[in-house]
């Protein structure tokens, strides 16, 4: 719970305990990680709060991966940051297949047509975050306060102050709400996330497969969402599997036996039979948008500000591209010796990005919708668009470089 406090340091708070930077981001995920990275070589002081230790990189691979895109791999290049996850472990996809389950409408994307190695990179979200933070470690200037919980904010001052629990106070020019979208931050902000329940989850799973998956990305569209097998470095493959909230309870409920059939006949076999499934966990589905996502001193980003459906695997990909674009924000205000914390330079931030992320939030959603039913005029209309757009070269390579974020 936020709770809005006098300009005073509490009972127990001393002065001495109140530590001053010029940016706390609350949040170290991925978009808050990668916002701390790519202010490094700034003069700023910042702190990252975070209540969660990034799970540990082990043999087994973990449940949540993204299908990172070469915008994103860029900046992960530019911060020295894609060399550790190199060393951990990525897993390229050169190819990427998507069908109709409903008739004979497909789609193939080739990276070899666009002149490049790959798409792109499926990434463990825990990989993604420990080598930012090998990269933050290096900086004198980022504080990593983890395991830290932010009990209260006041946002009410130009010197925007986060109390910690345990009596620690943290005073700054810029707090930033990269704590996904149940956000504390944007609660103090008395902003609102329109978030709107697809009443779906997505089941996910790492599972090994009869045949190789050929370093691609297979994604089928099933009348109760899309089912998508991604490619991992030892071969297996993450799955992410949309469906309607109670089929998804009976599946998630099933043994791995029961579930690997399911499995093999919602993908049409089209990498044979299951052989192994890892542990499997469940989340809930939507997309969402806030009107504003900057204040004077204040930043919304990633997750904080949008949501989107999982199905092009776009997510990480805007929360990265917000973070690039806010730190470019501020590098510019400081080279120009302007006020990079008011609101007219965040401004510059919030135009820049809102329009993109409504129109990839727009895109999915009529995604979702177009290809979630068994309408059969609908299921006839998006096989014959399928198959249309498979055939026209410059009409699909205008939609694979908008994926792969402009390259």
């Amino acid at each position: 719970m936020v709770v809005h406090l006098k300009w005073v340091a509490g009972p127990g708070v001393s002065e001495s305990d109140i530590r001053h930077y010029d940016v706390v981001i609350a949040g170290g995920g991925i978009t808050g990680l990668t916002l701390a990275a790519a202010l490094r070589d700034t003069s700023l002081r910042i702190a990252i709060i975070d209540q969660n230790q990034p799970v540990a990189v082990s043999d087994e691979y973990s449940l949540r991966v993204s299908a990172i895109n070469h915008a994103a791999l860029r900046l992960f290049d530019e911060v020295g940051a894609f060399e550790g996850m190199v060393k951990l472990r990525v897993s390229p996809f050169r190819e990427m297949h998507v069908w109709d389950s409903t008739g004979v409408g497909q789609i193939h994307f080739d990276s070899a047509e666009l002149g490049l190695d790959t798409l792109g990179y499926i990434i463990e979200n825990n990989v993604i975050q420990h080598a930012l933070l090998a990269v933050i470690e290096q900086a004198d200037t980022i504080d990593w306060l983890c395991p830290a919980k932010i009990a209260s904010l006041e946002l009410n001052h130009s010197l925007k102050r986060v109390d910690l629990d345990g009596g620690k106070s943290l005073t700054a020019h810029l707090v930033v709400g990269a704590d996904g979208a149940n956000s504390l931050v944007r609660q103090a902000m008395c902003i609102v996330l329109l978030r709107r329940p697809y009443k779906q989850q997505a089941i996910v799973c790492t599972v090994a497969t009869e045949y190789d998956h050929q370093q691609t990305a297979w994604q089928c569209f099933l009348p109760t969402g899309p089912l998508a097998l991604l490619p991992l470095q030892n071969g297996q493959c993450s799955v992410v599997w949309s469906l309607d909230q109670a089929e998804a309870e009976t599946i998630l409920a099933l043994d791995n036996a029961a579930f690997a059939a399911r499995l093999e006949q919602a993908f049409e076999y089209r990498l044979g039979s299951v052989k192994a499934v890892s542990s499997r966990a469940m989340f809930p589905l939507g997309h969402g948008h806030v009107d504003r996502y900057v204040q004077p001193g204040l930043a919304l980003l990633g997750d904080a500000a949008h949501t989107i459906h999982p199905l092009a695997g776009q997510g990480a990909n805007l929360g990265i591209s917000d973070a690039a674009c806010l730190a470019k924000v501020i590098s510019e205000a400081l080279q120009a010796r302007r006020r990079w914390s008011a609101l007219y330079t965040l401004r510059k931030y919030e135009r820049s990005r809102k329009g993109a992320n409504q129109l990839m939030e727009a895109s999915m959603t009529t995604f979702k919708y177009l290809f979630g039913n068994d309408n059969p005029f609908l299921a006839e209309l998006r096989n014959a668009g399928l198959n249309l757009v498979d055939h026209a070269a410059p009409v699909k390579q205008i939609l694979i470089k908008r994926a792969l974020g402009g390259i």
